[in-house]
């Protein structure tokens, strides 16, 4: 059953990153994402989908404009609260080697200097992995179950806000496939709101409420799947929609020749 409270609303007010001389890696951007959606943010390489989202975890500090959560700009709270209150996951996980399983989820909540007490078994049910993976160094497990631990540690704090930058982007197609609809089960029955990063339109188109393209640090394109197979969206929105669409109809054309 979804969660009864969704999870905060997230709002860009003018955003504008520069990082060098010569056009901004985001450019002006202004739009808000209500409280409880899945929102994915595609594009092609460089066209600052992962700069936008870091702004909001401060990871990125905006040349120019605000991020609120809430209503709150999100330099309002010092920014290990901030923190707390969002999950992040990113392509490479990053699980300390030497520490354990249990070790790695529970880091969120020691730095916090939060009791762990069941946490860890909790989080592990929560992600669909056994308990007594718990005492295992990340080099003993799959890149998929690194992948699930690495979501285990986002949530471990009980944020209402997911943040996700390409993390299903170094996994093969089939755990890629089973992690991406784990992900958006997670999203559903928590009541998260959650914004993904990825160059990946098939996996925008089947696992988001919402769908930003951005091109050149801007948003082209903010439509629902379905208007982007309908054909909305424009030039550059299509041409990525164009990929997964020609892809099935290479797969329809050879099991017709068959």
């Amino acid at each position: 059953m979804p969660a009864e409270t969704p999870g905060p609303s997230v709002a860009f007010h003018g955003i504008t990153k520069r990082f060098r001389e010569g056009p901004p890696a985001v450019a002006d951007v202004s739009l808000e994402i209500a409280g409880g959606c899945f929102v994915a943010l595609v594009g092609t390489s460089g066209s600052g989908k992962s700069t936008l989202l870091k702004t909001i975890n401060r990871l990125v500090q905006p040349t120019a404009g605000h991020v609120s959560i809430d209503g709150e700009d999100v330099t309002a709270r010092p920014l290990p609260q901030l923190r707390r209150g969002i999950g992040y996951v990113f392509q490479n996980v990053g699980l300390f080697p030497h520490l354990t399983i249990a070790e790695n989820i529970a880091l969120p909540l020691r730095i916090a200097g939060d009791a762990v007490g069941d946490r860890v078994g909790a989080m592990l049910d929560l992600v669909e992995l056994p308990r007594d993976i718990a005492g295992r160094l990340p080099a003993a497990l799959s890149g998929g179950q690194r992948q699930r631990i690495g979501v285990a540690r986002a949530l471990v704090a009980n944020p209402r806000l997911m943040l996700m930058d390409e993390p299903f982007g170094a996994l093969d197609p089939v755990t890629r496939d089973s992690l991406g609809g784990a992900v958006h089960a997670l999203h559903a029955r928590l009541g998260l709101t959650t914004i993904m990063v990825t160059h990946d339109m098939a996996e925008a188109l089947l696992l988001a409420d919402r769908v930003l393209v951005m091109r050149a640090g801007r948003i082209v394109a903010d439509e629902t799947p379905d208007a982007l197979l309908a054909g909305a969206g424009g030039d550059a929105a299509q041409a990525l929609v164009a990929i997964p669409r020609g892809q099935a109809e290479r797969l329809a054309q050879v099991k017709a020749a068959r």
